[in-house]
């Protein structure tokens, strides 16, 4: 395996962690592929993976919110179907989110809602980011999407599902972050429903 860490000059001392981590693990294990800004979330997979060299390619988020002990899982569940995409959901089985307040709960809720309604995606959990995927899918799937932020996550499953790749789901549980605040305000609810409704009329 290869960890491959994408900091966009984030001022909460990532890259320093990354760094220590390089020096005990080695940086044939550990790449650092820093950016000097935020440069958007559909940008950092491109990076990403073009540094990729294994045939699948884990997401997930840095700060311990997406738990390293359910990797396993991903890989077990992806070999039982052959999966193109697996992906982590907060809404089946006994996965769950700890530490939000009940209104980011109901934006939640409400957003994978109305996400099912519009879109019938046939995946439970269309915002998360902790995903398996085979690499030529990650590749094919980000080559055709256009969205930003929040939404991108969704259009990556809308646009599986258009290309009849397979999707296998894995219950995890989603602990938010300890440090830091969370970005989500109202300009980003704004943008969830424009991108939303634009995939409603082009999907």
């Amino acid at each position: 395996f290869t960890i491959i860490i994408i900091d966009d000059g984030s001022p909460d001392g990532t890259l320093e962690v990354a760094e220590q981590l390089q020096k005990i693990y080695g940086s044939n294990k550990i790449l650092l592929r820093p950016r000097e800004k935020k440069l958007g979330l559909g940008t950092a997979y491109i990076h990403g993976m073009k540094h990729a060299s294994g045939n699948f390619v884990i997401i997930m988020d840095a700060d311990l919110s997406h738990h390293p002990k359910f990797i396993p899982e991903f890989i077990e569940k992806q070999k039982e179907g052959d999966y193109d995409l697996v992906s982590g959901t907060r809404y089946r089985g006994n996965g769950g989110v700890y530490g939000w307040d009940l209104r980011r709960k109901l934006i939640s809720r409400g957003a994978n809602f109305l996400s099912q309604v519009l879109l019938r995606p046939g995946a439970s959990d269309l915002t998360g980011s902790f995903r398996l995927y085979k690499k030529h899918v990650l590749e094919s799937l980000v080559e055709r999407c256009v969205s930003k932020g929040y939404v991108f996550q969704m259009e990556m499953i809308v646009r599986a599902r258009q290309l009849n790749y397979t999707v296998g789901e894995v219950p995890i549980s989603f602990v938010d972050r300890v440090y830091g605040e969370s970005k989500l305000g109202g300009n980003e609810i704004v943008s969830f429903v424009k991108g939303l409704l634009t995939l409603f009329a082009t999907t």
